[in-house]
């Protein structure tokens, strides 16, 4: 582990001190070390000690850390340190899959407690029901680039216009990339405004960078090949990125999936000290009747509170948790026993790219067995997708079953305290 590696040896360097004297001066900013120091190490050490002076406050956890600056800096601006969060592993659980197929652990990072024993209960039912069948049912990275037309009557004309030309905006989208695959173009119009939200896929990468330069260099061709359009930005909050909406909640972005499975009636009064008929009439007031009373987008327990432990282990874009969360639980008496759904519409993740080539994410990705690229382009992306939905069922079961059995409170006293 690194401790402040960039100046242990020599905290009282006088070119050292001068440089935090500038930066508590800001005479010189943050980022420009970046620029001044060829050593990232040097850098990090620098800031913090200039945030201990400008605080008044020593930092004697923050600049422990084993990662390289050098190889952080894709990912992170500014950098003082590392941030620890407990790592936790859930599982075994058995998938049924169309790229996972077999037994699986679950890293979580979370500073829940009873989070991931949750998890960890939720597969264990899994497992002694046959475990849980997950398929992949749209893949799709979206963005919406947004025009200003000049003459709203025109609108048609371009709509028209862009069915007629997709080869060629396709062509644009596509040139910069070597996996992004447009599938198709969909149009909407407010006013003066048109919007073309392309839908592509991104192979094993989640893709937001990829179809971000897509969506510009379609944006650049329309501008120049259609008069009267000006192309205004490569993002018109039609994606919809990191952001609840209805879009998302109806059609997917990224990665949709399903996962469910049949619990036989013995099983869940084993493991969850609870009956079907209870665990399916509190799934339904409080996931669907409650959820609808609320306006939520997600028909859920706690999708998020899965998807962020295992997004923030393995190196995902944090905020689309936030399209994580939208989603259904549905459960169902079928003979003796309770079938158990969980639809997932914007699972948006990658196993290349983003914070998943950093040392710790990259190793808990190798626990999926997702690690890189795989034998197809996507395949790796659409498997840890299918594992994330395996999991999001398992939590669906365990906490459900939990409030069945009047339980909830009871384990996070337990684990919280």
């Amino acid at each position: 582990m690194a401790i402040n590696s960039g100046l242990k040896d020599n905290a009282d360097n006088v070119e050292n001190e001068k440089l935090i004297e500038r930066l508590v001066d800001r005479t010189i900013k943050f980022y420009e070390l970046d620029i001044m120091l060829e050593d990232p190490e040097r850098a990090v050490a620098l800031r913090l000690r200039a945030v201990e002076k400008i605080t008044g406050r020593e930092y004697s956890e923050i600049n422990k850390y084993s990662i390289l600056a050098k190889e952080a800096k894709p990912n992170i601006e500014n950098m003082i340190g590392t941030v620890q969060v407990p790592l936790g592993i859930a599982g075994p659980v058995r998938i049924n899959g169309d790229y996972a197929k077999g037994d699986f652990f679950v890293p979580i990072a979370t500073t829940e407690g009873a989070l991931t024993a949750s998890i960890n209960r939720g597969c264990s039912v899994l497992n002694s029901s046959g475990g849980a069948s997950v398929r992949i049912t749209k893949i799709g990275q979206t963005r919406s680039a947004m025009f200003a037309i000049t003459k709203s009557e025109r609108i048609n004309e371009f709509i028209a216009w862009a069915d007629d030309n997709f080869s060629e905006l396709k062509r644009e989208a596509e040139k910069e990339s070597k996996f992004l695959r447009l599938k198709k173009i969909e149009k909407y119009s407010d006013k003066d405004t048109v919007w073309l939200r392309i839908v592509a896929e991104t192979g094993d990468a989640m893709g937001m960078n990829m179809i971000t330069i897509a969506a510009k260099n379609l944006g650049l061709y329309v501008e120049e090949n259609f008069e009267g359009v000006k192309f205004l930005s490569e993002s018109g909050n039609l994606c919809v990125d990191k952001k609840p909406s209805r879009i998302t909640f109806e059609q997917g972005r990224g990665r949709s999936v399903v996962a469910e499975a049949t619990i036989p009636g013995g099983v869940v009064k084993k493991y969850l000290k609870t009956t079907t008929e209870q665990m399916v009439d509190i799934n339904h007031r409080k996931n669907h009747q409650g959820s609808e009373l609320a306006g939520s987008f997600g028909y859920n327990a706690q999708f998020a509170n899965v998807i962020a432990g295992i997004f923030l282990a393995t190196g995902q874009d944090m905020a689309h948790v936030v399209e994580g969360s939208h989603g259904i639980t549905d459960m169902d008496v079928v003979g003796e026993g309770l079938h158990v759904r969980v639809t997932l519409p914007a699972v948006l993740v990658g196993t290349v790219g983003g914070g998943t080539h950093l040392p710790c994410q990259s190793e808990c990705l190798d626990i999926v067995d997702c690690r890189g690229s795989g034998k197809s382009p996507g395949d790796n992306a659409s498997k840890f997708a299918e594992i994330i939905a395996a999991a999001v069922l398992a939590g669906e079961i365990s906490l459900i079953g939990a409030l069945s059995a009047r339980q909830l409170s009871e384990a996070h006293k337990k684990h919280n305290r």
